[in-house]
């Protein structure tokens, strides 16, 4: 498929009729239209998806609103509601060897008070002939009534719906592809739709209808009345798993908005003070026993006081007292041995030769003379008997209560300098009525994130039961279906046809799961690629693999290790995405358009021109790439030219809210081309 030419008629912020030229170049596969914010490139993108698929596309503008809701709200401000507005987009296909041309016109207006929609398909079977040999051709193709009523079903067989979110996307978005869940879902549906093997499960039940085509008898129509009610509810089980799947949808993306408001509060509540707001009852009872346990502190530091501790600021004198206590009772001592050593001098003179008598009598009275001046004292304080031992003891007990002192000094210091560090505390607890409200919130915030994860799972629950119901109900259908064509013998070209189409049946089955096999192989290796060559880092990843029954994807480092997504950084991510986009691309032989709405939004220099160089001229024969100036500015639109077959700007009126398109990109105004 290659998107031709698209014209907006008073969409959104399009005023009048506005057209693009979307065909590309040879080697220049690139449309590259740029708008500032809110100029209406998302609107652009969803006007693709609505021109095709129309209330099932999905438009990012329209969130849960009703398709006429919409509808409505699309038709731009200045605009006449009862003209409305019309989408015409015109593209070309090949389908047998052969290039088809389709224009569809979808248009709507209000009338009254209801809003009427309409839907016009045009389609030129020559265009392909008449192309060769006329350029810039436009044909207006023939209106065809039938493929206007039933375009719902022939837009499947050119672009299935699930496969327009891989070709049609949002760059910003596209991250959460690198979720397992997320991109097993996304594969499943592109190898079954984009790479045939749906086609494959299709002829099978094809064979299915074709044995159940005969001549029935009353036995035979009891067995098809069966399996038509059978078929009905499988029908019905199928229209609930879609509506669960969607309920799960808006399940998770209710828990992710309602988380995201709980984070946003839990920030909020800390960055007010929050958390001191909460301890605050715990830092006042901490003052109040640390101020408790300073009080006793200083209640001891009081009884030491009240005892023998003043005395320190003595300790001189003290020592002198030590000292005339000393010098007193030496004089004592003293006083006591004169009058003994008398008596005893006197008897050793008796005893001596009268030839040393002289000499022993000289160091006799010397001894008693020196022993006579220590009796003599200066001050004589008449001092107790035991004051040395007083004072020894008054000395053991000033150490003692010396080193107490000190050791509650210590911990008076420390138990104030908690006191202040809790008064600091407590004077940065905010007032009540600042985060009274906050916590409010956050507290029925926590409720409601616990109700969305409960709603979550319940509807994944309610997936799973009707996914067990849908498995159950398919057997029951293919063991009647089996019954049925049994029973229908009677005839050698039933039984030849039950025959045959029972071993294409087994054939296509083989051949289904080998063709799933096959481009599954082929997958892994599109998608390693694709991540390599955009990849900084080019050692993070070593190999990836896709399970053939689960579709999950798995990435693993040079050790063979399990990589989780989530260790991947945002831009990690969303390269992985793309990664995954591209080689689903490759290995359908890049046959659909791709539409990158915000294409580098989230990724540093290196990835953005790893992408600019590796990724947008080789992503597909067609790439429309929706730019800010910030994304592609003038250094990679110079990267980019090469490949670049037209460029556009959308052009903002903020007096009158309206765009217009123009040719050219900001860096090559008034050009056409980039070429």
């Amino acid at each position: 498929m290659l998107l031709r030419k698209i014209t907006l008629e008073e969409f959104g912020a399009y005023r009048g009729k506005q057209s693009l030229d979307l065909t590309p170049k040879k080697n220049k596969p690139i449309i590259l239209i740029g708008g500032l914010n809110g100029c209406g490139k998302t609107t652009l993108l969803d006007a693709i998806q609505l021109a095709l698929y129309g209330n099932r596309a999905r438009c990012s503008g329209r969130g849960t609103k009703a398709y006429d809701a919409y509808l409505r709200e699309s038709i731009n401000r200045k605009a006449d509601p009862t003209r409305g507005s019309a989408i015409t987009l015109e593209f070309t296909v090949m389908t047998g060897g052969h290039e088809h041309y389709y224009r569809v016109v979808r248009s709507w207006h209000i009338s009254g008070k209801t809003l009427k929609e309409f839907l016009n398909v045009y389609v030129d079977d020559t265009y392909g002939a008449r192309a060769k040999t006329q350029r810039n051709v436009t044909p207006e193709g023939k209106f065809n009534r039938l493929l206007s009523e039933g375009w719902a079903d022939h837009v499947e067989s050119l672009l299935p719906l699930e496969i327009a979110s891989l070709a049609f996307f949002d760059g910003e978005k596209i991250e959460s592809l690198a979720d397992p869940e997320r991109a097993a879902s996304v594969i499943e549906s592109a190898v079954h739709s984009l790479l045939g093997v749906s086609t494959v499960q299709q002829l099978r039940n094809d064979l299915l209808a074709l044995q159940r085509r005969q001549k029935l008898s009353d036995e035979e129509q009891h067995l098809l009345d069966n399996i038509r009610a059978q078929e009905g509810e499988r029908e019905a089980v199928l229209s609930q798993y879609d509506i669960a799947h969607q309920e799960l949808a808006h399940s998770r993306t209710e828990l992710g908005k309602a988380q995201r408001k709980l984070d946003s509060l839990e920030k909020a509540f800390a960055d007010e003070g929050g958390d001191l707001f909460t301890r605050r009852i715990e830092l006042e009872n901490d003052k109040k026993q640390t101020a408790a346990r300073l009080a006793q502190v200083r209640g001891e530091l009081v009884q030491l006081a009240a005892g023998p501790l003043p005395l320190l600021m003595a300790q001189p004198l003290l020592q002198d007292v030590r000292r005339q206590a000393e010098r007193e009772q030496e004089a004592q001592q003293s006083a006591q041995v004169l009058e003994v050593l008398e008596a005893r001098d006197q008897w050793l003179l008796d005893l001596v030769p009268d030839t040393v008598r002289a000499d022993v009598l000289k160091q006799l009275d010397a001894d008693r003379a020196e022993r006579a001046d220590k009796t003599q004292l200066p001050v004589d304080l008449r001092l107790p008997h035991d004051a040395l031992a007083q004072l020894t003891v008054l000395n053991e007990l000033l150490q003692r209560d010396q080193e107490r002192s000190q050791q509650l000094l210590h911990s008076a210091a420390e138990l104030t300098e908690q006191l202040d560090q809790l008064d600091r505390q407590l004077a940065g607890v905010p007032a009540q009525d600042k985060v009274e409200a906050l916590q409010v919130a956050r507290d029925e915030q926590i409720v409601e994130v616990a109700r969305s994860q409960a709603a979550c799972d319940r509807a994944t629950a309610k997936l799973e039961d009707l996914k067990r119901r849908r498995e159950h109900v398919t057997t029951l259908l293919e063991r009647a279906h089996k019954e049925f064509v049994r029973t229908k013998v009677k005839a050698e070209e039933v039984e030849r046809i039950i025959k045959y189409s029972e071993k294409a049946r087994d054939t296509l089955e083989r051949f289904g799961s080998a063709l799933l096999k096959r481009h599954i192989s082929r997958l892994e290796v599109a998608v390693l690629q694709s991540f390599k060559v955009l990849m900084r880092k080019q050692g993070l990843v070593h190999d990836l693999r896709i399970d053939t029954d689960k579709f999950t994807l798995t990435l693993a480092d040079g050790d063979g290790e399990p990589i989780d997504p989530a260790r991947l950084s945002a831009g990690e991510r969303q390269l992985l995405a793309v990664s995954l986009l591209w080689g689903l691309m490759r290995v359908a032989g890049n046959r659909l358009p791709s539409v990158i709405d915000t294409p580098l939004g989230r990724l540093d220099s290196r990835h953005r021109e790893h992408l600019v160089d590796r990724y947008f001229p080789n992503a597909s024969d067609q790439v429309l790439l929706l730019s800010t100036d910030e994304e592609i500015d003038e250094y990679l639109l110079g990267r980019l030219k090469k490949s670049v077959a037209q460029t556009y700007t959308l052009v903002h009126d903020d007096t009158e809210f309206t765009t217009a398109v123009v040719e050219g990109y900001w860096w090559n105004a008034g050009a056409q081309h980039a070429g």
